[in-house]
């Protein structure tokens, strides 16, 4: 075969000279031969060049063209053997075959052309392989204008070259160089050429220089020259204008231009920065309205040619956009579309004008367009299919499906047979720039994005190997390594650059396109670049850009012109930026409402005032849709437009009716205002799902970064904000869609609640939850209070048991919701609290003190149930919570329980809380080692923290240890409740304290006591104190509701009154009771001294159940003995140098005037000690310091109450019994205190008070109660305790020592004051008293005042009288009692009552005198003559002469009813007196003065004789006549007349005295006898008479006996005369009738015999005769 080829030129020779005889079949033999041999290569370059120069003329002869053509192809096809000249002679034969007159000719020859000219540039491509890496590419020929430089080339390129340099010679129909012979050529060949060279080899051109160097040189300047008449031409414009007719655009070449225009732009941008700038800018503008509609397609076309290209695209918008001086091609390109866009619904296309729709050839659809109703609506058999289109303004432009997604397959730019302008079906244009919207938006996010998220992973796992820590994706890229971050940040800077210039135009266009759809799949794309563009930019953080487009899709979901400011003003921020294309204005077009879209829904709008009912079409619910789709799967990048994407799906959800639900997620509600929402079933079915999504994507925030989720918060904030700023003012329904979002939202992000929580709960507690709207409010507290529990029980890492701080977070917002005053917020809170202390009580920890606040926020004013849930959760805690809760919140429960006492709204909330604090004490008391151990750590804590920031640790009671200020807490919140306003709570309270106290007060340190008494008890009774004295007398009706009152406390006063005796009690017992614990404190005395206060104006108040208590009180505390160990008792008593402060405040002073007495008998008790145990000087000065205090207290009490009132009005107030009772009857138990000291200063003082005491009257009503009836001789208590007062002072004194008896007079002295009581009853100051028998008890008139009725004193009187014997009898001898008198004083006192006798109130009264006096003076006598001489006794004589005077002959009257026995047992007691006197008095006359024994003989002679009385019946004479007494007057008169031991001459002179008394008296009743005798005749005399002459008659007798018996020498001389002087007398009585008399007489007469003597010497003579004489005369007598 080489051999062959060697000669090849031989061999071919016979063929091309058989072609030479241009006969057919032999040429048509030798092409085939030539073909064989050229086919096995055998063919060398010469013979080669030979064939063609015979092919050539084979051509010139027009000889077998077709086979021409094949040969030549064969030739150049096999191998390289023919180029340079011979290559150029055979393509220039194929180009002239080409346009040779016969159509298959030139058809095959224009193949064979493309064909030999893709061959050409094959050979180059195969050259550069086979030299790659061999020889360097040659040095760069640098712009050089010399066409023929081509030395540096291979064989092949250089033919390539010299090819294609010809090609655009011919195009621009200049001579070509190389190409030589070329006889015609057309322009569309030739760019058809260019094309294809230029589509199919990029690399050469690329690789070599010269190519380079031909594209910049020839091909860009050609094409541009081509362009210009398409670019000058103005459909429609005058063409006189300009001088030259325009050119026309013609269809072939302009398609071609364009093209070769993409080809260039697509392979060679690179190389031709500046002229694919022209291009391009002649693309935009052939897309101006001004231009043929054809021109305008196939630019459409192109632009879609490169809108498939994102990286073409980036490398625009780098080139030019990012350059200063540059044109914004890229921006342009957009903006263009989208100006091209609204210009095809402005002008109507020519020729197809949609209002007279015209026939169209073939639609895209296929089918055969008929003359059309109605356009884009087909008649079809009845039914009717509606087109996909545009509609908008009355424009209708069908959506034609002229491509696939993301290819740009033309048909336009490939018509390359067509020569004149095709007509274009209507929405051609339209179909294809809508594609090139929607292939530029998915191109460029597509490749933003996937760059995105490269650079994203590099970062990320930089910043991971730098290990810092994770960032936000807008930040992350700042971590990155720094080259890295370099070449980020470039290519970051053409992103945000592509989109900032491509935004505004697609966003235009989009938003237009998506206004006038009709067809649900053109909306889906429409929405969906809008969508794709909106998350693009919000991952570039372009905000503008972003919030743009979200508010394009914002503004699709709602009605048209839907009032939504958020909307409008970012639209209106938007249409002001006019954006201009080649200095073209194009406005943003507003969207308008009249697309013919299915409404799907009706319903209200969203807004202040109500206006009508809005509608919602199928779009809207499409872009609702979308939107929810955005912010569920880009809500990361929304950042601040959350807001509009959120606004607008509140208004959504509002017009369709959706209503939170359960935690905050959106259920279609019934229609809340009247009918107003109608939906259709098309979209009720889509509801649940729209709901779901809704939830869901608000269940998608857990995925969010911290800063989307913020901003989602905020724009939740800002909604509810809208939301609430409607709802003022008005009640309909409000918007709960923020706040329901906001819930959710918050529940899904539970792990991470930290960060969202206090813009979270600010919002719902200081906007929501405050709002006047109640639905809001109500849906605000529900939020937030689901947020607390939610957060309570989500397990978070660490558990909140380990993260305080958390727990207190969570918990704040519950406690700052106690500033809110609305009632229904409030019970949301405490029905909260309850959940919490339920379900997390035993977890709860620190948050104690939150949860307890809440609590304890609720005020009285709030409301009956709010009170009672608050008290609910209160009692849980109380029971079930203490011991789980931190010791420190202890004290907060007592403040909070304490509240609720205080609360006046339901009394057994307050009575209750009052029982807790109880059952709180009881748990202090059972855990009280824990409690203190726990809260002594916690005081050290503090105590440090205070020390480092040096200052006071500042807590209430603070020197007390933590445990006891919170027992101080305790009492003094219990001491609060005991001065409530209510007395039943201040009752309870008051009970309980003290019970309290005295149950558990052993656990207070004793230091502490000192502040339970001065802070605690002391406060509480000054106050009680206060409010009692100043409280209200008016009388309370009813005690609210349907209670009585009693009347003993129907007014305040009286209520007061309880609890002021409740307290001092509750004190009082304390002081007793611990007496041992305080006497220690060192200011004992002046506790002391206070509470005697205290005591002392209780007393003295003027409420008998006040005063009557504080003597309760007061001997309660005097009952105290000196502290006894007993086992209760501590062992050991407590350290007494406890440091006491001060004392402010006034204490009553002990009296010192009394301290040297005192200490004087402590002396001396001291000195009885045996010394076993030495004593405590100062406990015993002490004691009694505090006894005497008492004493001045009881003497202040006892002289205040029982002074008698100066004025006397109905009002005064008078003490009563028992209290006075009460008063008497603490003396004795305090007297024995303070008896040592005791002095008659003191006594004095006493007996003021027991004579005031006793002569208190009672009120008549009250004496039924009081006094024995007045028969009973009984004695008040009051009357018994006086009389036991003295009766402890005289057995004191009894034993005590000398200086003490000095008081017995003083003592004497009193109890006869009380004995004149019995005859005259003390008077009352100027009060008028009643007799008690007078009065009236049953008449008493309602409201006149009560009378005042003095006691029955009788009884009284006559115990003293008792007492006054007894203690006489004991008593008679002390010097003392001499001295002072007594005895008188008494017989002194006896005399009122014996002179009164039977006028004494009493009979009892003057029998007792008389048998007193009889024992006083049995006793008395003998003291007094022992003292005869000394004349203590001398005025005693003349006072019981008297006395006995007035007693036996006394002026009163006997009663007219006095029975006889009566009247003889009265006589007998007269004898008595008699007798006395005989036995004690006359015997010792000589010891006794005269005057007294004449007055006593005077008086005896008086009774003696009868005295007759005219009154008396005849029966009871002789019993009245008092025989009895008359005949022991009698006796005793003679039995003195004989004494016959006469010792004395005193006693002498007694008898004598006594016998001449006697014998007068005789002599007076004999004559008086005989008198009545002989004047009475035959009448007998009165039985008295009789009974007195018969007693005189005997008299006589026995004395002349006695006379008879008696020595001599001591009967006086005269006292024999006076007896002779009888007997005629006696004589005279003969006479009488009467023969008792008569017998009598006998025995008077009989005696005298002895009288009868015959006279002896004269003087015998003398008598003799007397003697004689009688006889004689009775002889006479007979």
């Amino acid at each position: 075969m080489p051999a062959l080829k060697e000669n090849s030129s031989e061999v071919v020779q016979p063929f091309l000279m058989g072609c030479g005889t241009k006969e057919p079949k032999i040429t048509q033999l030798c092409l085939a031969a030539i073909q064989r041999l050229m086919s096995h290569e055998v063919v060398s370059e010469a013979a080669a060049g030979n064939i063609i120069n015979m092919l050539w003329q084979l051509m010139e002869n027009s000889l077998e063209e077709l086979k021409l053509l094949q040969t030549v192809l064969v030739l150049l096809t096999t191998n390289t053997v023919v180029h340079d000249e011979a290559l150029s002679k055979a393509i220039v034969l194929c180009f002239r075959l080409h346009f040779t007159k016969d159509n298959i000719t030139n058809n095959t020859a224009a193949a064979t052309v493309r064909q030999v000219v893709t061959v050409v540039f094959e050979r180059v491509v195969a050259e550069d392989e086979r030299y790659k890496g061999t020889i360097d590419q040659p040095v760069a020929v640098q712009g050089n204008s010399n066409r023929r430089s081509v030395s540096t080339l291979k064989p092949c390129a250089k033919d390539a070259y010299m090819l294609f340099q010809d090609l655009c010679q011919l195009v621009n129909a200049d001579a070509p160089y190389w190409l030589v012979g070329m006889t015609e050529m057309t322009r569309t060949f030739g760019l058809e050429l260019l094309e294809s060279v230029l589509n199919d080899f990029p690399q050469v051109f690329l690789q070599h220089q010269e190519f380079s160097f031909l594209l910049k040189e020839r091909v860009c300047p050609l094409v541009i020259k081509l362009f210009s008449p398409n670019i000058k031409f103005r459909q429609g414009s005058s063409t006189s204008s300009s001088p030259a007719p325009v050119e026309k655009p013609y269809f072939p070449i302009c398609m071609r231009l364009l093209r070769v225009v993409s080809v260039l732009i697509k392979q060679f941008y690179s190389l031709l920065v500046t002229e694919c700038e022209i291009f391009l800018s002649l693309l935009v503008k052939f897309l101006d309205a001004d231009k043929p509609q054809w021109l305008r397609a196939v630019a459409v076309e192109s632009i879609h040619r490169l809108c498939v290209q994102p990286q073409l695209l980036r490398s625009f918008c780098q080139s030019y956009d990012m350059k200063q001086h540059s044109t914004k091609v890229f921006r342009d390109i957009v903006n263009a579309l989208g100006s091209f866009i609204q210009s095809l619904f402005l002008v109507p296309s020519t020729g197809n004008t949609s209002a007279t729709p015209s026939q169209t050839g073939s639609n895209a659809s296929g089918n055969t367009g008929s003359a059309q109703t109605n356009p884009g609506v087909l008649g079809m058999g009845g039914g009717a299919t509606v087109l996909p289109a545009f509609e908008y303004r009355g424009t209708w432009i069908p959506i034609l499906n002229v491509t696939v997604q993301g290819s740009a397959k033309a048909t336009y730019l490939e018509m390359l047979d067509k020569v004149e302008p095709p007509t274009i079906p209507e929405g051609y244009a339209m179909s294809v720039a809508f594609h090139c919207l929607l292939d530029l938006v998915r191109g460029i996010t597509t490749m933003i994005e996937g760059e995105l998220g490269e650079a994203e992973t590099i970062s990320q796992t930089a910043t991971e190997t730098t290990s810092l820590p994770a960032q936000s994706s807008e930040q992350q890229d700042l971590h990155s390594v720094s080259d890295q971050s370099e070449k980020e940040l470039v290519s970051r800077a053409v992103w945000e650059e592509m989109v900032n210039a491509c935004w505004c135009g697609l966003l235009a266009a989009l938003s237009l396109l998506l206004d006038a759809s009709t067809d649900e799949a053109a909306t889906e794309n429409i929405l969906k670049a809008e969508l794709t563009m909106a998350a693009l930019c919000g991952r570039l953080g372009l905000v503008t850009s972003r919030d743009a487009f979200i508010t394009a899709i914002c503004k699709g979901s709602l009605p048209p012109h839907y009032a939504l400011t958020v909307l409008n003003s970012t639209t209106a921020a938007l249409s002001s930026k006019s954006y201009s294309i080649q200095g073209q204005n194009v406005q943003m077009i507003s969207p308008s409402s009249e697309s013919h879209q299915q409404v799907v829904a009706v319903g209200q709008p969203l807004a202040l005032q109500p206006q009508g009912t809005v509608m919602l079409t199928s779009k809207n619910i499409q872009c609702m849709r979308t939107l929810l789709n955005l912010a569920h799967c880009h809500g990361a990048v929304l950042g601040t437009s959350w807001q509009l994407v959120l606004a607008t799906l509140q208004h959504l959800v509002w017009i369709l009716g959706l209503k939170p639900g359960v935690g905050g997620a959106l259920k279609p509600g019934r229609a809340v205002e009247g009918p107003s929402t109608v939906l259709t079933t098309a979209v009720m079915t889509d509801l649940p799902v729209i709901s779901n999504i809704l939830s869901r994507l608000f269940e998608s925030s857990q995925y969010l970064d911290d800063v989307s989720l913020h901003h989602l918060i905020n724009a939740l904030c800002s909604l509810s904000l809208e939301a609430m700023d409607m709802a003022y003012g008005n009640n309909k329904e409000p918007s709960l869609f923020a706040v329901a979002k906001l819930l959710e939202t918050g529940l899904v992000n539970m792990h991470r609640i930290e960060i969202l929580w206090r813009p979270l709960t600010g919002h719902l507690l200081e906007q929501v939850c405050q709002h006047p709207n109640s639905r809001m409010r109500e849906w605000g507290a529900e939020a937030l209070t689901s947020l607390i529990k939610a957060g309570l029980t989500f397990s978070h890492d660490p558990p909140l048991s380990q993260n305080q701080r958390l727990q207190l977070l969570l918990l704040n917002p519950l406690k700052e919701l106690s500033n809110i005053s609305h009632p229904d917020i409030r019970i949301k809170q405490l029905e909260c609290v309850l959940q919490i202390l339920q379900s997390q009580g035993d977890s709860l920890g620190p948050g104690w003190p939150l949860v307890l606040g809440v609590m304890g926020a609720i005020r009285s004013d709030q409301g009956e149930s709010l009170i009672r849930t608050a008290f609910q959760c209160l009692q849980l805690v109380v029971t079930d919570f203490l011991p789980t809760m931190p010791c420190t919140c202890l004290q907060i429960v007592v403040e909070v329980a304490g509240s609720f006492g205080l609360h006046n709204q339901e009394l057994n909330i307050s009575l209750t809380s009052i029982g807790l604090l109880w059952n709180i004490s009881d748990y202090f008391f059972q855990r009280g080692e824990i409690i203190e151990k726990e809260l002594n750590k916690e005081e050290a804590v503090l105590q440090k923290q205070a020390e480092e920031r040096g200052v006071m640790l500042n807590r209430p009671f603070h020197p007390a240890p933590p445990f006891d200020c919170l027992w101080l807490c305790l009492y003094a919140k219990l001491g609060e409740l005991c001065v409530d306003p209510r007395p039943a709570v201040r009752k309870s309270a008051g009970q309980t304290l003290f019970s309290t106290i005295g149950a558990h007060g052993t656990l207070l340190q004793h230091s502490t006591w000192h502040t339970v008494i001065w802070k605690v008890l002391f406060h509480l009774l000054d106050r009680v104190r206060e409010s009692s004295t100043t409280a209200d007398k008016e009388k309370i009706e009813s005690g609210g509701g349907n209670i009585l009152i009693h009347h003993s406390r129907d007014t305040a006063e009286k209520q007061w009154a309880e609890t002021w005796v409740l307290t001092l009690a509750g004190v009082a017992r304390i002081f007793n009771t611990r007496r041992y614990l305080l006497q220690p404190l060192g200011d004992f005395s002046q506790a002391w001294d206070v509470l005697l206060d205290h005591i002392q104006s209780a007393a003295l108040s003027k409420n008998n159940e006040v005063s009557l208590a504080a003597l309760k009180s007061f001997q309660e505390i005097l009952q105290i003995v000196s502290p006894v160990r007993d086992s209760e008792k501590p062992d050991t008593p407590p350290a007494i140098n406890v440091s006491v402060p001060v004392v402010v405040g006034t204490t009553t002073a002990t009296s010192l005037g009394r301290s040297f007495m005192r200490t004087d008998s402590i002396g001396e008790r001291i000195g009885r000690y045996n010394g076993s145990e030495p004593p405590v000087i100062t406990d015993e000065i002490e004691d009694l310091n505090l006894w005497w205090a008492a004493w001045n207290s009881w003497y202040r009490i006892g002289s205040e109450s029982t002074r008698p009132p100066i004025t006397c009005d109905k009002l005064t107030f008078i003490p009563s019994q028992p209290f006075l009772t009460a008063l008497i009857q603490i003396f004795p138990a305090l007297y024995q205190h303070i008896k040592t000291g005791f002095s008659m200063d003191d006594l004095q003082k006493l007996g003021v008070i027991l004579h005031g005491a006793v002569s208190v009257p009672i009120s008549s009503d009250a004496s039924p109660f009081i006094l024995p009836s007045y028969t009973e001789a009984v004695l008040t208590s009051l009357q018994e305790a006086v009389l036991t007062a003295l009766d402890v002072l005289q057995k004191a004194i009894c034993v005590g020592s000398e200086s003490m008896q000095i008081m017995y007079p003083a003592i004497f002295d009193q109890l006869l004051a009380f004995v004149e009581f019995s005859c005259k009853p003390p008077q009352y100051g100027q009060l008028e008293t009643k007799h008690i028998a007078n009065a009236k008890y049953n008449q008493i008139q309602l409201f006149a005042p009560a009378e005042w009725v003095a006691l029955n004193y009788v009884p009284f009187a006559e115990r003293s009288l008792e007492v006054v014997v007894d203690l006489y009898q004991k008593t008679a001898c002390h010097k003392a009692v001499v001295t002072e008198k007594v005895l008188q004083n008494i017989i002194k006192t006896l005399r009122i009552p014996l002179s009164l006798k039977y006028s004494c109130p009493s009979e009892s009264t003057w029998k007792l005198a008389v048998s007193s006096l009889l024992k006083v003076l049995s006793i008395g006598l003998p003291v007094a003559r022992q003292h005869a001489s000394s004349g203590k006794f001398d005025s005693m004589w003349p006072e019981l002469a008297n006395t006995f005077e007035d007693f036996l002959f006394t002026k009163s009257t006997p009663p007219d009813n006095l029975s006889i026995q009566e009247f003889q047992k009265n006589e007998s007691i007269d004898v008595e007196v008699v007798q006395l006197i005989s036995t004690e008095i006359l015997p010792y006359a000589n010891f006794i003065p005269k005057e007294f024994v004449g007055q006593i003989m005077t008086m005896l002679n008086k009774g003696s004789i009868h005295s007759q009385s005219s009154s008396f019946t005849e029966a009871e004479i002789d019993i009245r006549m008092r025989e009895e007494f008359s005949k022991v007057c009698f006796e005793t008169l003679l039995q003195f007349s004989f004494s016959n031991k006469v010792t004395t001459p005193q006693e002498g002179y007694i008898s004598r005295m006594a016998l001449s008394v006697l014998l007068k008296r005789s002599q007076d009743v004999l004559h008086r006898y005989i008198e009545d005798e002989r004047l009475s005749g035959k009448c007998p005399l009165p039985r008295q008479q009789v009974t007195e002459i018969i007693f005189v008659l005997k008299a006589v007798s026995t004395l002349i006996d006695s006379l008879k018996k008696t020595q001599p020498e001591n009967v006086d001389a005269n006292t024999w005369a006076q007896v002779i002087a009888l007997y005629p007398t006696l004589v005279e009585c003969i006479t009488c009738s009467s023969s008792e008399v008569c017998s009598a007489l006998k025995e008077a007469l009989v005696p005298f015999k002895d009288f009868m003597h015959p006279p002896a010497s004269k003087e015998q003579h003398r008598i003799g005769e007397k003697q004689q004489n009688p006889p004689q005369l009775l002889r006479d007598g007979k």
